[in-house]
């Protein structure tokens, strides 16, 4: 049986590089007009980016370092109007586990750097704890 005060061990596989400095300058989606940036991915992960090509959409998995992990209730949108609400039912980034969820399209490889990708609405310094492929509908 799991212990609820159980914790587990992240190793960060890269850094977000960004135009975006602070939280407030970010969108609060990539759709919404993020910008490109670059992953910078750990030399002992490299060999991970093989079968990623240029044109893939992937999801990057993040930790909002900045965040505010006691928050647990949110106005969706930071919208006041609405009612407060868990943040399990949003996308807040202030959160117990402050991960983000960002579907982005690789537009450069550089295999001793990392990738550039868009849009991202991470900001600069972000660590970057994952990258999986996203799965295409399999055709009959």
């Amino acid at each position: 049986m799991l212990n609820e005060h159980a914790t587990y061990l992240l190793h960060p596989i890269g850094i977000v590089r960004s135009v975006l400095i602070k939280p407030e300058d970010a969108p609060r989606q990539g759709f919404l007009g993020a910008p490109e940036a670059w992953i910078e991915i750990y030399p002992q992960y490299r060999d991970a980016l093989q079968g990623v090509n240029v044109n893939d959409e992937v999801t990057v998995l993040t930790w909002f370092h900045l965040s505010d992990r006691s928050i647990l209730k949110v106005h969706p949108r930071s919208d006041p109007s609405r009612p407060l609400t868990g943040v399990f039912a949003t996308r807040a980034p202030v959160r117990p586990n402050p991960i983000g969820l960002h579907r982005v399209t690789v537009l450069e490889i550089v295999p001793a750097r990392g990738i550039r990708v868009q849009p991202l609405e991470a900001v600069d310094g972000t660590p970057v704890i994952d990258i999986k492929a996203v799965l295409r509908e399999a055709k009959d």
